[in-house]
């Protein structure tokens, strides 16, 4: 099946661009994906799918089989397969971006994609997957967004150096042996200072989150949204039904 997806990021092309070279920090946008290793063109990763009960880990690799770094564009084959056999997913991914005519100083993203997948997930029809994937793809241009306008180093260095705290310059030059002379003559030392506690709990850690991509709990709105009719119908049959039924 063919989707396609457009979007529009808040940087410019060549930034923008760069960015995309980043397989492993783009997969960390998109829920259940994680990119393992990167080598020249090539790339391995996994994809963690649960659909209700059912999880799916699909194990695969990438290929960039075309690279224009002057018309900014790229295609990439991928495929995987489920390591319990129930299914396999390929795709051929035609990507390309261009300065925004409509944002200045932004960039226009074009993804087009040619999805073939067998399995559980592939009882689901053209439709619902370009919905599923379009709810996905906000996810991921929310999470890009905000990589790409995130601080820069020169502000993340100034936020670090006005949190410092001061530090007094009377303490500082003082030499070393006075700091010892009050309690030589009998003055009350200094309380020494707590024992600093750790900012970690030192009971076992609650356990990670689920990064799984839940494509039961994308599709089940969808589904609702579409076949409300036909399931409103049939209740209302079953309706019926059971009237017709209890006056006998």
């Amino acid at each position: 099946m063919d989707l396609t997806h457009r979007f529009t990021v808040p940087t410019g092309v060549e930034e923008t661009w760069a960015h995309f070279q980043d397989i492993q920090g783009l997969a960390e946008c998109f829920p259940g994906a994680t990119v393992t290793s990167v080598e020249d063109s090539t790339f391995t990763g996994s994809c963690k799918v649960k659909l209700g009960p059912i999880a799916l880990v699909y194990n695969g690799s990438g290929t960039f089989v075309e690279k224009d770094d002057t018309d900014h564009r790229f295609v990439v084959d991928a495929k995987g397969k489920d390591k319990r056999g129930n299914g396999t997913a390929g795709a051929k991914v035609r990507l390309s971006m261009q300065a925004s005519s409509q944002s200045p100083g932004s960039t226009d993203v074009e993804v087009l994609t040619d999805l073939a997948i067998t399995g559980k997930p592939a009882q689901f029809g053209r439709g619902v997957m370009q919905d599923v994937s379009d709810k996905l793809l906000g996810q991921f241009v929310g999470c890009l967004e905000q990589r790409l306008s995130g601080p820069s180093a020169e502000e993340v260095a100034a936020q670090s150096a006005a949190a410092a705290p001061p530090v007094d310059p009377a303490a500082a030059s003082a030499p070393a042996g006075e700091t010892s002379a009050p309690s030589a003559m009998g003055a009350p030392a200094a309380p020494a200072a707590p024992a600093p506690v750790s900012a970690v709990p030192r009971h076992a850690a609650p356990p990670p989150q689920d990064d799984a991509l839940d494509l039961g709990a994308a599709v089940i709105p969808i589904l609702a949204r579409t076949y409300w009719r036909q399931a409103a119908a049939g209740l209302g049959v079953l309706l019926v039904l059971r009237w017709l039924l209890g006056r006998r």
